[in-house]
């Protein structure tokens, strides 16, 4: 019998819709700042956004954002993530 590989699901912070990760950007709190992490894997608080325009404003421009993951979007990772998705 072959085993399917399960893909990890995660929740965009912004549209709280349910995607497979690699449909997903984190960005991680690190004791060094903010940082976009492209592989996955660094250590520190990390939350998930869509690959998309819309998702990305809307955690720049929501307060509770900022609140509740206890860092808030500056505008290098802004440029970043943008620079991200036209890839």
């Amino acid at each position: 019998m072959k085993t399917v590989k399960r893909i990890p699901e995660r929740m965009c912070v912004a549209c709280r819709q349910m995607k497979p990760k690699n449909q997903l950007v984190r960005i991680v709190n690190t004791e060094n700042g903010v940082v976009v992490d492209t592989t996955g894997k660094l250590n520190g608080r990390g939350v998930y956004l869509c690959k998309c325009k819309e998702c990305i404003n809307r955690a720049t421009k929501n307060k509770g954002f900022a609140k509740t993951n206890g860092f808030a979007l500056d505008e290098q990772i802004v440029s970043q993530l943008e620079s991200l998705i036209e890839q």
